[in-house]
């Protein structure tokens, strides 16, 4: 199943059936004559599938800025999984959780997502973040994002490194990007 291993069986069985609720809905949808819906673990592959190896850190950052330009460029989210303002930045819970304890990410061990679900227009959209932001250090997309009204607003209150679950709305996002 997924190569889960026996001490994350609970936490990432967890995932593993949210995945595949979704993976089932889209291709009930399809059938239907429906469009593809894309989720954040099949952002998550394509940009491991075009960077390799990458830390966490990194990772969300690029899923975060690909979810945003996507806001802007496209008129609509890649996905709808939720964002929250961490105290190192944007970061994606349920992926997170799907790669809990790894510092760093490849293709090869991360076994969610599926890169067809990607329209072309989504994949231009991760392939320009990509090239603008891949090449940056994890610690300066962190000091970025930092600097951001999305995560700022929806850190308001919060202490430095404190703990904060605060969700980054798409609307400020949107509003942000698109001002830039």
């Amino acid at each position: 199943m997924l190569g889960i291993n026996n001490s994350r069986f609970i936490l990432d069985k967890k995932n593993y059936y949210i995945y595949h609720i979704h993976y089932i809905f889209n291709k009930l949808f399809e059938a239907r004559g429906g469009i593809k819906v894309a989720n954040v673990f099949d952002v998550a592959k394509y940009i491991l599938n075009k960077c390799g190896e990458t830390t966490t850190v990194k990772l969300h950052k690029l899923v975060y800025y690909s979810q945003a330009w996507s806001l802007v460029w496209d008129e609509k989210p890649i996905f709808k999984n939720k964002i929250q303002a961490w105290a190192n930045g944007p970061v994606i819970p349920i992926l997170f959780q799907a790669h809990k304890g790894k510092f760093l990410v490849t293709k090869r061990n991360f076994s969610y997502g599926k890169i067809r679900m990607l329209s072309k227009n989504q994949k231009e959209t991760i392939d320009s973040v990509i090239d603008y932001y891949g090449d940056k250090t994890a610690q300066w997309l962190v000091d970025l994002t930092h600097l951001e009204n999305p995560w700022r607003d929806a850190r308001k209150g919060c202490k430095p490194g404190e703990k904060c679950t605060n969700e980054i709305s798409l609307a400020s996002m949107m509003e942000y990007y698109s001002g830039l």
